[in-house]
């Protein structure tokens, strides 16, 4: 590709809450890359992921694959993992204080990262950092230095601590700091190019920017990514919501996840987690909006994508036939157990009654994360009346025939 259909392909999917920020940001990236051209050498590009858990679903993966495209177009990739920024926890999409980590659990989840980040990442090209490699030698004075360039308005006005201020809820000096250490990360990097979700605006924008600026070395590039809702289309993807899609699910679960999406939501997934390039997009969503092509027929489409991307292509196709087998042809086991429908039982009654599930919390649990279907359509609600007899399904497995008693 020449520089103009990379900067095409590296701005796909961005939000900066503000289109003059957007247009200087791919300017500046312009600007970057034939200026590397220039020098025969390729940019520096990093994310920082600070490991406070061990699972990483597809909401995590976006700026993982905006680094895989940078790697595909012949750039250094850094996959930093904040050992040190993960002791306070970024404020920035939170409206309360985050529980610290002790060094022990940093580093336990830490070695789970980056293999999960293979599923996207080249594992021969990719660099494995840790910021405490050089956060841990910052003396006091260092601090002073950095902090000298920010002021407390500056802090009291983004949107989660204005929050807290209004609600009365306490805000910790430390949290302050975060947006600093992240600064510090790009300098520490010589980073051109520093890539993070619409809640890091301020941590690269701002902060690294400016840090980058004081210490004498040029300011990173923003590539601000924008959020994936979670399968409910609407909501933040999230594993505490229920409505997340972790990335080691099994190819038929994760296939049947994808394809329990909204319609209106799937052009985020374009965007955010495929592979796919801003002409194939265009092409997909003007075959729908002229009905040449089915939303069904995408939406499988894009669920064989995904699963591609984290197993294979022929898990992909085992993962499709299985759903047509299924949801489409109703191709269901012949063995299936049979249970009478009690009048006024709710979905979680009869998953405990039949002995689906081993308990009410399990059977909640497997509900809230949209491991329950009803003649293929999945139930949200644990406590809801049971909706109408019909095949129910819990997970990929198990099958149960409800009829009326």
């Amino acid at each position: 590709m020449d520089i103009d259909e990379q900067v095409a392909q590296l701005m796909q999917g961005t939000e900066y809450g503000d289109e003059a920020l957007k247009q200087a940001m791919t300017d500046e990236l312009r600007q970057r890359l034939i200026e590397a051209q220039q020098e025969g050498r390729p940019l520096r590009v990093y994310c920082g992921y600070d490991p406070r858990t061990t699972d990483l679903h597809l909401g995590h993966t976006i700026t993982m694959r905006k680094l895989r495209q940078f790697q595909d177009f012949g750039h250094e990739v850094t996959f930093l993992i904040g050992t040190y920024t993960s002791l306070i926890g970024d404020p920035s999409d939170k409206d309360q204080l985050r529980p610290q980590l002790t060094p022990e659990e940093v580093e336990r989840n830490a070695r789970t990262y980056a293999e999960q980040a293979y599923k996207i990442l080249d594992r021969e090209k990719t660099i494995i950092r840790y910021n405490a490699e050089w956060l841990s030698k910052l003396t006091f004075a260092d601090l002073i230095r950095l902090a000298s360039n920010f002021t407390l308005q500056q802090f009291l006005t983004r949107e989660n601590f204005k929050l807290r201020w209004e609600k009365g809820d306490a805000i910790y000096l430390h949290e302050t700091f975060y947006a600093l250490m992240q600064g510090y990360d790009a300098y520490a990097l010589r980073a051109d190019v520093q890539v993070g979700g619409t809640d890091q605006l301020f941590n690269i924008v701002t902060a690294a920017r400016k840090v980058m600026t004081f210490l004498g070395v040029k300011p990173n590039i923003a590539i601000i990514m924008g959020i994936l809702p979670g399968t409910d289309g609407v909501v933040r993807m999230s594993k505490s919501l229920g409505n997340h899609i972790p990335i080691l699910a099994e190819p038929e679960d994760m296939y049947g996840k994808v394809m329990s999406i909204p319609d209106h939501a799937m052009g985020a997934y374009f965007r955010l987690v495929t592979r796919w390039t801003p002409q194939q997009i265009a092409e997909l969503e003007a075959g729908m909006a002229e009905g040449r092509l089915h939303p069904r027929d995408v939406k499988m489409k894009l669920a064989r994508e995904i699963v591609s991307i984290f197993h294979s292509e022929e898990a992909a196709l085992r993962a499709e036939q299985a759903f047509v087998r299924i949801f489409q042809q109703r191709d269901l086991p012949s063995d299936m157990p049979t249970y009478a429908l009690q009048p006024g039982q709710s979905v979680l009654d009869v998953l405990e009654a039949s002995k689906l599930v081993k308990s009410r919390s399990e059977g909640r649990r497997l509900v809230l994360q949209h491991g329950v279907r009803l003649d293929g359509e999945t139930l949200s609600d644990p406590n809801q009346p049971f909706p109408h007899p019909g095949v129910l399904q819990v997970g990929k497995r198990q099958f149960l025939r409800v009829v009326q008693s």
